[in-house]
């Protein structure tokens, strides 16, 4: 970004050029102040210095003429400004794509597969300064929580809503198909030249009317890579028993950790992509990280930032100056009647 100094005013400028005429006029002053007296010969005062009052005077002078520049300056309205700058980012745009079916509260992941995966995408969107991300959710259905953004607060803030109450106002089931297809459509009004889905389920399709090779084949065709997450330990993992009218745990059961990764790895595959397996929190972090560092592209990115007034140091220049006037004027070269 590129900071520089502009006047709002610059033709007062042309009041500087008052300091050539009085200069002169200083100087003509001068000379015809000082006392004349004829002589035969001036060798006897060839040693005798001017006095120091006198120079005094000149440097008054001087002070009187660097406060009316400051003036000057200060009614030409300094300000400063950010002009328009464009550098090269690392950017792109990215759909997160978030399974919450009922099956993502099982408790093989601390404290649960869904929380440990709003930890870890809220974390990756901190990350991410200059990307357009966006959020589509899906269980028995898809929709998309957040459209692309920049504005990473709205993101994080909808990550963290993501709790039992969505996952009992949607149908129950694993619309992978429907997540890739909404989350395809949203990217498509992106402007970034990669473009890219972040699929995290743990699960198999078993809801919604769009097959994920299908939605994999479309997003290919459109550019789009889709890194898959199978999120699931392996064997049995511990699953709570909720009230849906009062949403209390009631208990626990063991449900069998069934993720069809024959499918994930060949939408991965399919679009360029890859697919990852995080049997547990700590290795989901990995996962993230490893897309992360995949993930990176050069944009162009233009900013500018608001013109602010810059008169104050001139100003407070100016008030020093004009007390450093007065003490000379009224104490060096004070004058008794």
């Amino acid at each position: 970004m590129i900071s520089d100094m502009q006047f709002m005013h610059p033709q007062l400028l042309w009041l500087l050029l008052l300091i050539i005429p009085l200069t002169a006029w200083h100087v003509l002053k001068s000379r015809k102040s000082d006392p004349t007296l004829k002589l035969p010969t001036t060798s006897a005062f060839n040693k005798i210095d001017t006095s120091w009052k006198v120079w005094m005077q000149h440097v008054l002078f001087a002070l009187k003429m660097l406060a009316l520049a400051c003036l000057v300056i200060i009614l030409c309205r300094p300000q400063s400004s950010n002009s328009w700058s464009q550098s090269n980012v690392d950017g792109t745009d990215i759909m997160l794509a978030i399974d919450v079916s009922g099956s993502m509260l099982a408790e093989d992941f601390k404290p649960n597969r869904l929380d440990a995966a709003k930890e870890v995408a809220s974390d990756f969107v901190r990350g991410r300064t200059s990307d357009n991300i966006g959020i589509v959710v899906f269980a028995g259905d898809a929709f998309t929580l957040v459209p692309m953004t920049t504005d990473k607060p709205t993101l994080i803030n909808s990550i963290n809503s993501l709790d039992i109450k969505m996952m009992f106002a949607l149908e129950d089931g694993t619309a992978i198909g429907e997540g890739i297809s909404i989350a395809t459509s949203r990217l498509l009004k992106g402007k970034a030249k990669s473009k890219s889905i972040i699929l995290l389920t743990d699960g198999s399709n078993n809801s919604g009317i769009v097959y994920p090779e299908t939605a994999a084949e479309t997003a290919r065709s459109k550019g789009i890579k889709i890194y898959t997450i199978g999120v699931g330990a392996k064997g049995m993992a511990p699953m709570p028993l909720i009230d849906e009218n009062t949403g209390q745990i009631v208990g626990h059961d063991y449900m069998k950790v069934d993720i069809n990764e024959n499918m994930l790895k060949s939408i991965a595959k399919t679009t360029g992509g890859k697919y990852f397996r995080a049997t547990d929190e700590g290795m989901l972090k990995k996962i993230f990280a490893k897309i992360d560092k995949l993930e990176k592209s050069h944009i162009a990115v233009e900013r500018h930032n608001n013109i602010d007034d810059a008169y104050q140091p001139w100003a407070l220049a100016l008030l020093i100056i004009l007390t450093l006037c007065a003490i000379i004027r009224y104490s060096v070269l004070r004058t008794i009647p």
